[in-house]
């Protein structure tokens, strides 16, 4: 791996912080969608969080069954998924887990 930029290490080094056992492909994901533009004002950390986040919810879960085929708002089907989505954090170690509460995510 290349040095990269300041903020790419700090990408690495967040990513490697929250979630230690996830892996490989799944943190590549992270990593390329963690460097996007929209997410580049973000601190690191939290810019890897949210693509945690949204990676997790479309590729480990059934969240994009629910609005497709079952027809659940985006909300909704945010909701039934959460549990999926911590189990998955889980699985991987991660230092933090997704609060049913919080609207943000």
């Amino acid at each position: 791996m290349m040095a990269g930029t300041g903020r790419q290490r700090a990408i690495a080094k967040a990513l490697t912080t929250l979630l230690p056992m996830a892996p490989y492909a799944d943190t590549e994901q992270i990593r390329a969608e963690a460097n996007k533009p929209h997410l580049k004002t973000l601190p690191p950390s939290l810019a890897v969080w949210l693509a945690t986040v949204a990676h997790v919810r479309h590729a480990h879960t059934e969240y994009d069954r629910l609005m497709d085929e079952e027809g659940y708002d985006r909300e909704s089907a945010r909701f039934f998924v959460v549990d999926e989505i911590n189990e998955v954090l889980t699985r991987w170690r991660a230092t933090r887990l997704l609060d049913p509460d919080d609207d943000e995510i």
